[in-house]
């Protein structure tokens, strides 16, 4: 689009006069109206004397109908009118009678709508005769408004994430410096070391300066090989090997052995790569101290999770709480006295019964679920929006779920933007009135909101029928045949299945 600076001049028909010589007033109506959105006929004084509205906008934008005896500049918002007067200055006869009038650069300007709507259109000037009248051709912009708007929101989700990813990176850097045992992390095929704290580096000493990109075995004397290929083998195969003790080679050119260390490793996934993570520490720090360390382990971790300012509860597989930090409870508000273990979480957490069901079903299915938007009703029955993280660990020595609980009621506005929006406005609505029987207006309104609030709970539910059905007070049979009669069936299979319950 062309607003501004230099503009490019038009290639035209190199013979108009043999083309468009004697056609009607009544046919480059027709082509004006197939050409652009909308047009305006202004004459010298800046007053609208008549518009064309085509077909894409005809019954959108009937109000515009509306502006003919208006100024132009009136339709518009107070920082645009300098725009229509530099167009209408534009438009006005050359000098020189002999010039032909040109088409003028685009200009942008947003109209002001009832009720609050903005209209932005790109406009084109063409002088219409010498007493100062032009033919504005315009070009609706809305679209291109939307997908500029979805732009920028993409791009502030993508700083929002790469900021996020940055702390995320610093506060595991800080940890893993600030570990005291010496961490590796290796290529679970090769085992080539990828990455290595600084206690790494202390405790293998000469061979710690050069430890990226070579095999974890061959910083090991020969006799402790096999058994730490094994070890590794089975920390990849079933996620973790126990500490295993192995022996550091001997410095180069120096006699003896090396010292004596004990190996223990995990896996973890990486960008579809399996990585371990391998902890070498010294047998006398952990012989003597070992059952402390265990110990000491466990409340410090519990401590932790405790004094969190997001609120975690541990469950069963049902549902039914084992533990919980103070921060839930806070969030709960309950009386002096009155526990929670023991009972079940979709008591406070969940719109209804249903989120808690498709967020037990998730888990059981996937292992995993992230930033799953719900409600957490405290003791006195006031709700918040949170958003729920959770995991699933059915092989551990009591088969659990752990629930990551945050109350985002005190998040910016901008966060979140209304993706749906009633095609009518009231004004709209009520225009019906005289057109149409009352029975027919409130049946369409109800038909809208009707479709809104079932695509809402297919939004809610994931797109599990059978919970979003529930959610609705529907049974399966009339969810199924009001998603086929306002045309939102997907998978063929699932609503198979609905029809056949």
């Amino acid at each position: 689009m062309q607003t501004h600076g230099t503009a490019a001049h038009p290639q035209r028909f190199e013979a108009p006069e043999r083309h468009f010589a004697g056609m009607s007033a009544d046919f480059l109506a027709r082509i004006v109206a197939a050409a652009c959105d909308v047009a305006l006929v202004v004459d010298s004084q800046g007053v609208i004397r008549d518009v064309s509205l085509g077909a894409s906008a005809a019954a959108e934008l009937a109000e515009l109908r509306q502006w003919v005896g208006r100024r132009w500049s009136e339709t518009v918002t107070i920082e645009n009118r300098g725009k229509v007067q530099a167009m209408l200055a534009a438009g006005q006869p050359a000098a020189d009678p002999g010039t032909t009038a040109a088409v003028m650069p685009e200009r942008q300007v947003t109209h002001a709508l009832s009720g609050g709507i903005d209209l932005p259109i790109s406009y084109s000037i063409v002088p219409l005769d010498a007493q100062g009248g032009v033919l504005a051709l315009g070009r609706d912009l809305r679209e291109v408004a939307a997908v500029q708007q979805r732009l920028v929101d993409a791009q502030q989700s993508m700083e929002r994430d790469y900021l996020r990813l940055r702390h995320t990176e610093a506060r595991y850097r800080l940890l893993f410096e600030a570990v005291d045992e010496a961490v590796l992390v290796l290529d679970a095929s090769s085992l080539v070391v990828f990455e290595h704290n600084a206690a790494a580096t202390q405790l293998l000493g000469d061979a710690g300066k050069r430890l990226i990109g070579r095999s974890l075995l061959d910083l090991l004397q020969a006799g402790s090989q096999a058994d730490a290929q094994a070890a590794l083998a089975q920390a990849r195969s079933g996620g973790r090997c126990d500490d295993l003790p192995v022996r550091l080679a001997a410095p180069s050119g120096t006699a003896g052995q090396g010292a004596e260390l004990h190996l223990s490793a995990s896996a973890f996934r990486q960008d579809s790569t399996t990585l371990l993570l391998a902890r070498l520490s010294s047998t006398a720090a952990t012989s003597p101290q070992k059952g402390a360390s265990q110990g000491e382990a466990s409340p410090s971790l519990l401590d932790v999770v405790n004094t969190l300012p997001d609120a975690f509860v541990l469950t069963d597989m049902q549902g039914r709480i084992l533990s919980a930090n103070q921060a839930f409870g806070d969030m709960l508000q309950l009386p002096p006295g009155e526990a929670v273990v023991g009972q079940p979480l979709d008591r406070w957490l969940g719109r209804t019964s249903v989120d808690m069901s498709v967020l037990i079903g998730n888990l059981r299915q996937h292992g995993v679920l992230r930033l799953f938007p719900t409600t957490l009703r405290s003791g006195f029955g006031e709700a918040s929006p949170v958003e729920v993280s959770a995991v699933a660990v059915p092989d551990g020595r009591q088969a659990c779920l752990g629930f990551a609980i945050r109350d985002v009621a005190r998040r910016l506005p901008a966060e979140t933007r209304p993706t749906r929006q009633l095609p009518r406005s009231v004004e709209q609505l009520t225009g019906l009135v005289g057109r149409l029987p009352l029975k027919d207006i409130v049946g369409e309104t109800t038909d809208l909101i009707e479709k809104l609030c079932i695509e809402a709970a297919l939004e809610l539910t994931r797109d599990h029928r059978a919970s979003a059905a529930e959610m609705l007070g529907l049974s399966r049979q009339s969810l199924y045949v009001k998603l086929r009669r306002y045309g939102i069936l997907g998978d063929t299979t699932q609503d198979d299945t609905m029809a056949s319950d």
